[in-house]
């Protein structure tokens, strides 16, 4: 295959850029919206959306109507496509920020399938609210915040177990499929989508005597500020549910050096949240770790929990 110059020049000053590249690997691996590649990189949907005509408009990639969604795709001309794969093939396979882009972006999908009632109710679904009932039996919140759409029985739980449910969704996709998904369900709960803030200016006073992350799919950095900002949120008496995907050690190829276990209990620590359970659950082929935390009190109650430890 030989190209003009011109033509080479006009695709390496389109890949030529680091959030283009992250997209252009996204794109590779299967058709998404600006919704699914902006969670992916933690960036808004406008800032994506420029990035992608820019590799549209160079072609390498293309554009394709799915119902009322636009997804994006790799370019299916051959030379575009052999281009951007073999770049592609110089990049570390291992790299972080790419499998984090790709685990955002497979979580992304689901969350939008899910919450539009393409995948309805399902058995991880079940058992995650079963491991929230048990932590909570019979139990009359105030208000609930439920972060992330993804399974949508953690939804009906809030809105059925509080007299004020609240819920954020990644996406205006998921946002309008967790509203339908209540409609036909018969409950009430405020939908929002957040852009930018992790939890929305609209909550920065807000306090709930309990809190749900379903799937935040973040490195040990960002998860720590996610929970950090979600202890800020929490009532001093309030509990924490988080709901976190980990790889099954039984597959993992490279050496473990932290059990996910440990590792989650020590990141609830490191933001100041008492884990009180933590159990990990297997159902349609995930693996998810669920916890559920209290905040750590200030003040004279350290001096208390030192004392015992000595």
């Amino acid at each position: 295959m030989s190209l003009a110059p011109t033509v080479l020049l006009k695709w390496l000053r389109a890949a030529g850029e680091p959030s283009r590249l992250r997209l252009l690997a996204l794109c590779a691996d299967a058709a998404l919206s600006v919704s699914d590649m902006a969670q992916a990189l933690k960036q808004t949907e406008p800032r994506v959306s420029r990035h992608l005509k820019i590799l549209s408009e160079s072609g390498l990639i293309e554009r394709l109507r799915q119902g009322q969604w636009v997804h994006y795709r790799l370019a299916a001309a051959p030379e575009a496509s052999s281009f951007v794969r073999g770049l592609l093939a110089q990049l570390d396979g291992r790299d972080a920020q790419l499998l984090r882009d790709a685990t955002s972006a497979r979580a992304a999908i689901a969350a939008d399938a899910r919450a539009a009632g393409q995948g309805a109710e399902s058995r991880l679904g079940r058992a995650l609210r079963e491991f929230v009932t048990a932590a909570a039996p019979a139990a009359m919140f105030d208000s609930v915040l439920v972060v992330g759409v993804m399974h949508p029985e953690l939804l009906e739980w809030a809105a059925r177990s509080a007299r004020q449910c609240t819920a954020l969704a990644p996406s205006r996709r998921a946002a309008q499929g967790a509203r339908a998904f209540a409609d036909r369900n018969g409950f009430s709960c405020r939908v929002l989508k957040v852009a930018g803030s992790r939890f929305g200016a609209d909550l920065a006073s807000a306090h709930f005597d309990g809190l749900l992350l379903d799937h935040p799919a973040a490195s040990s950095e960002a998860l720590v500020q996610m929970l950090e900002e979600a202890r800020l949120l929490l009532a001093p008496t309030g509990r924490l549910w988080i709901f976190e995907p980990y790889d099954s050690l039984e597959g993992a190829r490279q050496r473990v050096i932290e059990h996910p276990l440990a590792r989650l209990r020590r990141l609830l620590g490191d933001a100041r949240l008492r884990c009180e359970r933590l159990s990990p659950i297997e159902a349609d082929g995930e693996h998810v770790l669920a916890a559920v935390a209290r905040p750590i009190a200030a003040g004279p109650a350290l001096v208390t929990n030192a004392e015992g430890a000595a």
